[in-house]
């Protein structure tokens, strides 16, 4: 894979830390910098793209999220710290393209993430028009990569979309604020889903009712695959099991299920903590 160097990145944002963004520990969490790359994705301009669609020549169309993966490098923060994203085209393909950003507080990448794009009407993926294409272009130049310096992430293995292969479950509902103008459950929201089912299961061996505070365990990288879609309303459940684990940290494999339909899996790594060997041998992956 070829190193990539804060100044290859051509497209930059800069952004105040906003205190929805702030985890417990006070600083920016993993969902927070999800949100500031998002933001970076949609103020880039990709201007032939723009002209072709606002005169009609494309569309109609979705945009819409395949996968992503994000992961904190360093805590960035507190409330009103400056930090700057820069966005730049990691790949791209007939009817796909890849983002790859960093995130900087001063001089110091504090945060990585990706993130592949389709375009789709009712009948799925589409082709990527040439004014698309030669915006993408210019982008991927600006990084100096060779298109096929990074290949793009595996599709999950079919265990990981078989309820049998999770060991905790998570109830979740969707919520209206959920909903996005694709009339989907946002994939920011759907994140904080994942988050959701790690703080379960390391408050589970609490016991109900236990005194004390809450583990602050959140996952510190997701890589997050979508394969259907989450709608409103509903009710849903977010199953994990422990791929591995150290001393330091533990590996999460999740799935989003309504019924037995896996609708998106996610791999997670986050801290360890205090959980003990018996708690993640309940869980354990056996396949």
């Amino acid at each position: 894979m070829t190193s990539l160097k804060d100044d290859d990145f051509g497209a930059q944002l800069d952004l105040r830390v906003r205190q929805a963004d702030l985890g417990r520990d006070g600083s920016a969490g993993t969902v927070g910098m999800a949100r500031w790359l998002e933001d970076a994705r949609i103020r880039l301009r990709l201007p032939r793209f723009e002209r072709l669609v606002g005169a009609g020549g494309f569309g109609p169309f979705q945009i819409l999220l395949v996968g992503q993966a994000v992961e904190r490098l360093a805590p960035a923060g507190p409330t009103g710290a400056r930090v700057q994203v820069r966005t730049g085209i990691r790949r791209a393909g007939r009817t796909s393209f890849t983002y790859e950003q960093v995130i900087l507080a001063g001089d110091q990448r504090v945060g990585t993430g990706d993130a592949t794009v389709v375009l789709a009407d009712r009948s799925g993926p589409l082709q990527l028009p040439d004014e698309l294409l030669a915006d993408l272009a210019e982008l991927q130049l600006q990084l100096q990569l060779p298109e096929t310096a990074t290949p793009a992430a595996g599709r999950p293995g079919p265990e990981r979309r078989e309820p049998a292969h999770y060991a905790y479950w998570a109830p979740l509902r969707s919520r209206i604020g959920d909903v996005d103008s694709n009339q989907h459950v946002n994939f920011i929201a759907l994140a904080t889903w994942y988050d959701e089912a790690v703080a379960a299961f390391t408050t589970h061996p609490l016991g109900p009712g236990a005194a004390g505070p809450v583990p602050d365990l959140p996952p510190r990288s997701y890589r997050i695959q979508y394969l259907g879609e989450v709608t409103y309303p509903g009710d849903y459940e977010v199953g994990l099991t422990v791929r591995s684990a150290d001393a330091d940290s533990v590996q999460y494999e999740l799935g989003v299920f309504r019924d037995h339909t896996c609708l998106g899996v996610a791999d997670a790594v986050g801290p360890r903590g205090e959980l003990t060997d018996e708690a993640l041998k309940a869980v354990w992956a056996t396949d």
